[in-house]
């Protein structure tokens, strides 16, 4: 390899310019690249092992995707300032090129390989998830591990119906479409997103419009490899010993009687229970150097015989392990209100797998904060969904949260999200909960059933109801026969060709999911798959509606309220006082909690209360603060100083305006103090708001009724020294009462 490198430039349809560098940087891993689009890099390498481990009959593959907070110049949060475990973000990033990596190598190849990804550089113009599966390719395509790639992976949008390549953060924000394609150049690998209610048809044309754009990407790596000396040929390797003989003989001995369990209608346990008999009895009858020696290659066989027996009766039966038609839902029934304390619960049972979902309402200060390299934010709405050992029947200790757990709750999320009402209905943070307590196949779709019926339950204004269906399929492509199974079980996603999950309302789709695991899968099974899954999410739905039809009227007691004000920029100061001063004097005396955000030009005021009264008093303490003073209007005010000329009254909290001696009754008025005193409520009426000084004129004998025989006395013009002298005290302290005071007259 050249010391500087070798270099493959192209350009995608859009104009968009990519450059994939090898032999430059990380020369002792197997294969190492840097991909750039922009001032955007993207450094993948890769090492695999030359030997496999003793017995292992799996690929060990592990994909780690890492975000450098010096790609952003920015610092990492917390308290040790570097980058520490992965964020979800970084997670759900590594499960998507892992997806699409994982069915490429070849079977028998069980070396332990690692995938290391890192964005080194970042303008933010470019979304880096859309590099990180080009770069782990092409990396895996420079190197000598044998892989049947390449592969690469676009993210599609649509605004105004035209399909967007790769679009920015900020068209995602109008698009109705954000879907992650991953293909090689003959196949769709996998498949993640959300959508805005779009057809089946849009989807598909979706994901034709993504392949068109990978395949350029895949070119280039086949030519960028061409020129890598290390890439041709592939690596020589041995990691399993076989038996042609011995295989010959678990197949012929054990195909009838896994075939009679996979047609016998059978529970999971009942099925996993005969199976394992079966694998036992075999094996008890081979000698005990056969089973010594032949041990790990038998597992493999009897998996072999146990997959190609299922596949073959779906496919000649046309009828499912637990008795199913291929496109028959398994019963359902669902439960709401089932936690008397949660704000909203569902209990959602299909078959086998069985989700409690719960919901939780909280206040502006209970969103999530998110501050990574890339991506930062603030997050109200969250959906956590948590596997347990026991919902397999398992024991295991709990090691934290999953991979997968993370994955799933993300795409439960996703499904939900589009259907919320906006923050001026819902100014609450939402976090939903799905626990699953039984497994069976497809427990992020029972998540997003539940999470719809909990939603509502907490009476959640949804604009629709979601439900979502986990479909799959078996095929063989040599007799051209295929099953497109509905509602499938754990072990027909385990045992089949595609695992297909799609989320929708009535009127489309709002989220998929779909991993192929086999080539040559034509657009018109995947059409067919989509129409099926219509159909099933229809049912699901219907069932769903049995148990509730529309959000509750109103949230139930226990939860805290929100009252959701918008004010001028100008009051946000107003509100929360020098230092503080009145925000938490109203917070104190009202026992409630208040969120001031500055957004434009107005401040957004979150009100959170345990209870109607206490809300009600912090509102309207809010309100006076913020009123506009109205002219023409009448107000309670309370006197807070008195004056030869007259006394000033508080009509709104922060606002005076000055009641004129002239204006305090129909008859004249020697002496204010007479008829006024401080600290008094008054009823007076607003005459006037002065344009340029903003000074009110009040008046209190414009709502006493006027006397019987009352004569307007003209305006004096001889007014005598005092007075004058009285209306020279306006210009020296208004607002003063000590009378006792010089005059200017008296201190010259």
């Amino acid at each position: 390899m050249s010391k500087i490198g070798i270099t493959k430039t192209f350009t995608m349809a859009d104009g968009s310019e990519y450059t994939i560098e090898t032999g430059k940087l990380a020369k002792q891993s197997d294969g190492a690249v840097v991909v750039k689009q922009g001032n955007t890099m993207v450094m993948a390498t890769v090492v695999s092992n030359k030997e496999a481990k003793e017995d292992v009959d799996f690929m060990p593959l592990s994909v780690d995707y890492q975000e450098k907070y010096f790609a952003t110049g920015k610092f990492p949060g917390g308290f040790f300032k570097r980058e520490a475990r992965p964020s979800e973000y970084e997670i759900l990033i590594s499960r998507l090129v892992d997806r699409a990596l994982r069915p490429l190598f070849p079977d028998d190849y069980h070396a332990e390989t690692q995938m290391i990804i890192s964005l080194i550089s970042s303008d933010k113009t470019v979304m880096p998830d859309t590099l990180a599966a080009l770069a782990a390719s092409a990396a895996l395509a420079v190197s000598d591990i044998p892989f049947g790639g390449p592969i690469s992976e676009v993210k599609v949008g649509r605004i105004n119906g035209e399909f967007i390549l790769n679009p920015t953060a900020e068209m995602l924000e109008e698009s109705d479409i954000d879907l992650m394609v991953a293909a090689s150049m003959d196949n769709i690998m996998m498949v993640e997103g959300e959508m805005k209610e779009i057809s089946e048809a849009d989807m598909l044309n979706a994901m034709k419009f993504a392949h068109d754009a990978i395949k350029i990407q895949c070119q280039a790596q086949l030519d960028l490899a061409s020129m890598v000396e290390k890439a041709n040929p592939k690596r020589e390797y041995c990691h399993e010993n076989n038996d042609e003989e011995f295989r010959a003989e678990v197949t012929v001995a054990l195909n009838d009687k896994l075939y009679a369990v996979a047609v016998s209608d059978t529970t999971k346990f009942e099925r996993s229970d005969k199976f394992s008999a079966i694998k036992e009895e075999y094996f008890a009858t081979l000698s005990e150097e056969d089973q010594a020696a032949k041990g790990s290659m038998y597992k493999r066989y009897f998996h072999d015989v146990e997959k190609k027996a299922v596949r073959d009766a779906v496919l000649n039966e046309r009828k499912r392990l637990d008795g199913r038609k291929l496109d028959q839902i398994r019963p359902i029934w669902s439960e709401v209100g089932y936690l008397p304390m949660a704000h909203g619960s569902a209990i959602f049972t299909r078959g086998e797998t069985q989700a409690m979902v719960s919901v939780t309402l909280g206040s502006k200060l209970d969103e999530q904060r998110i501050d990574g390299a890339v991506y930062d934010a603030n997050n109200d709405f969250l959906l956590h969904y948590n596997f347990p050992p026991f919902s397999v029947g398992e024991a295991r200790f709990l090691r934290g949260t999953s991979r997968r757990e993370i994955g799933h709750g993300n795409l439960a999320m996703r499904a939900l999200k589009e259907v919320l009402p906006g923050k001026d209905v819902l100014p609450y943070t939402i976090r939903i909960v799905s626990d699953i307590l039984e497994s069976n196949g497809s427990s992020s779709m029972a998540s997003v059933c539940g999470g719809t019926l909990a939603l509502m339950d907490a009476g959640v204004k949804i604009r629709k109801p979601v439900s979502g269906i986990a479909m799959g399929l078996i095929a063989d492509t040599k007799t051209g026969k295929y099953g497109i199974l509905s509602d499938i079980l754990g072990d027909e996603d385990h045992l089949g060709d595609m695992d297909f999950k799609v989320t929708g309302t009535e009127d489309g789709i709002t989220a998929c999911q779909m991993d192929i695991k086999v080539d040559g899968l034509s657009y018109k099974i995947l059409e067919e798959a989509l129409a099926q899954a219509k159909a099933g999410r229809m049912h699901i739905l219907g069932e769903m509606m049995k148990t509730i039809t529309e959000p509750r009227e109103d949230y139930k007691p226990h939860v805290p309220r929100i009252v959701q004000l918008v004010i001028p920029k100008e009051f946000i100061g107003a509100v929360i006082g020098p230092g503080g001063k009145i925000i938490q004097e109203i917070q104190r005396t009202t026992n409630s909690t208040i969120v001031i955000e500055e957004v434009g030009e107005t401040g957004v005021i979150d009100i959170m209360a345990v209870d109607k009264a206490a809300l009600d008093a912090a509102v309207e303490r809010i309100k006076n603060i913020t009123a506009v003073p109205d002219a023409g209007a009448t107000y309670k005010g309370l006197i807070k100083s008195i004056t030869t000329f007259g006394a000033f009254v508080e009509i709104m909290p922060g606002k005076e305006g000055l009641l004129h001696v002239s204006e305090i009754a129909w008859e004249r008025v020697q002496n204010v103090e007479d008829v006024l005193k401080v600290g008094e409520e008054v009823e007076v009426k607003l005459l006037e708001v002065d344009s340029t000084t903003g000074k009110l004129k009040l008046s209190r004998k414009a709502l006493l009724p006027k006397p019987e025989g009352y004569v307007e006395r003209p305006p004096r013009t001889d007014r005598p020294r005092g007075d004058r002298d009285r209306n020279n005290n306006r210009g020296r302290d208004s607002r003063s009462n000590d009378r006792s005071r010089p005059s200017n007259r008296d201190r010259n």
